[in-house]
């Protein structure tokens, strides 16, 4: 039974008719023109095929299904052949794109339209690529999903205001075709809130009871057409339980909140240093040029980098509370928060026990230039005290050592041509007050929601 805010939800959520027919039309003369060229089949995939998208959301998906005889070569190069001439003659603009395979993305009647070659392969099990998956997901789904649709809308539109709707690197939540599968399994969005607001460390769903193989990932989701595959395996523990939260707080005291989407306002300069004096910590960042690759591909590299200069700092002994990472178009930060930016010159450091002797004698006669004390014996341990090489975050961040590190590839090779280290107040960046705010002001989804209806 639907409740009377749900319900007033989904009025806001629903795509109106007008919207609708346009969005259908539009998808029905491209999987014509790809159906005319005679190399290929047209089909909608995704949300759109599945009458599960939200309200202004203007994403279409169009694939063109080729022979599976085809040679990969020839497969992307008459795809993109093809989806060119069709972007041409209905799109305004257009332009390349890579996934697993290059396809064409292009603007049609305000529609963001991605028109995508694979295989019309028989069965799940001839696929020859990863997107040759994609029309048996959406088969799957529009078979099984029809009584569900609106309760998909719902999760998708909570999701989106938890933060963790989109299964890309930077949300590291629920895709579109995951939150079908769970309203599925669990026949609605109320049962699927019951049900996740018990979920454990590790969840396991199997819809068709198929599974091949075992996930150590927080939440697996057997993919019902290909049973080697964890449908949540973009999904980090983090966002898993963030859901797992708002679940709870819904059930308990359900609220247009949780369907109500905010952004981080911009935390101006005056409240940023205010915030930083208050909290008595040391806060840096390192400015970078965002290598120009897509999103996903960087930013897994910002993040492993991110963590490699965290265990660089901690490893000097500067201790970080918290760091995090944001990727804009033209520049890229890393901000770490310290409870400790300055050291004494002196660094105690410990050797091997004594009755190691190969590696004690080594210890004993290896060359210190900046000896304070030591070798020295404690509980049959080797100790010398040495100068430190960092006596200050900034130094270190500073210096060539970190290009020394674990970064991400191209990341790596946008620090090599420069970096900017600042320090304190001297973070705040006006492109990147929101990131900061959001980061200085760090809040669980459901404590946001209950923060905003407080306020209000």
């Amino acid at each position: 039974m639907r409740t009377p805010l749900e319900q007033s939800i989904l009025i806001q959520i629903r795509p109106e008719k007008a919207d609708r027919d346009r969005i259908l039309a539009v998808a029905r003369r491209l999987v014509a023109a790809v159906d005319q060229s005679g190399i290929a089949e047209g089909m909608v995939v995704g949300s759109v095929a599945r009458d599960t998208w939200l309200n202004g959301d203007r994403d279409l998906d169009v694939f063109m299904l080729f022979d599976p005889s085809l040679p990969r070569v020839e497969l992307e190069e008459k795809g993109l052949t093809l989806a060119r001439s069709i972007a041409s003659v209905y799109g305004k603009r257009y332009q390349e794109k890579y996934a697993e395979h290059p396809y064409i993305n292009a603007l049609v009647d305000g529609l963001d339209v991605d028109l995508v070659p694979c295989y019309r392969v028989a069965s799940p099990h001839q696929i020859q690529s990863a997107v040759d998956r994609t029309p048996f997901h959406t088969r799957y789904i529009s078979e099984r999903i029809g009584p569900y649709t609106d309760d998909v809308l719902l999760l998708k539109q909570f999701a989106k205001t938890g933060g963790y709707y989109g299964s890309d690197q930077m949300t590291e939540g629920f895709a579109g075709y995951l939150c079908e599968l769970l309203i599925y399994q669990y026949k609605g969005f109320t049962p699927l809130l019951e049900a996740a607001s018990r979920w454990k460390r590790y969840t396991v769903i199997d819809i068709e009871k198929i599974a091949e193989k075992e996930f150590e990932d927080p939440l697996v989701v057997i993919d019902p057409v290909d049973p080697k595959r964890n449908v949540a395996a973009s999904v980090s523990a983090a966002q898993k339980f963030s859901f797992v939260e708002m679940a709870r707080g819904y059930l308990e005291r359900p609220s247009a909140g949780f369907f109500t989407l905010m952004e981080e306002p911009p935390l101006p300069q005056e409240e940023f240093a205010e915030i930083l004096a208050d909290r008595g910590t040391f806060l840096y960042c390192i400015l970078l040029r965002t290598p120009s690759l897509i999103p996903d591909i960087v930013v897994p590299q910002l993040r492993k980098s991110m963590a490699a200069l965290q265990g660089l700092l901690e490893r000097n002994g500067f201790v970080v509370n918290r760091s995090d990472y944001c990727m804009q178009e033209r520049l890229s930060m890393m901000v770490f928060e310290l409870l400790v930016d300055r050291l004494p010159t002196v660094h105690r450091h410990a050797g091997p026990p004594v009755w190691e002797r190969d590696n004690a004698l080594k210890f004993l006669t290896k060359e210190r230039p900046h000896l304070y004390a030591g070798p020295f014996i404690e509980d049959g341990i080797y100790v010398v005290e040495i100068a430190r090489r960092h006596t200050s975050a900034r130094t270190l961040l500073s210096s060539s050592e970190i290009l020394e590190t674990g970064l991400g590839k191209h990341v790596k090779l946008s620090l090599e041509e420069g970096w900017e280290v600042r320090e304190g107040t001297d973070c705040w960046q006006e492109d990147f007050s929101s990131f900061l705010g959001g980061f200085l002001k760090k809040l669980s989804p459901l404590t946001r929601i209950r923060k905003m209806e407080g306020e209000e």
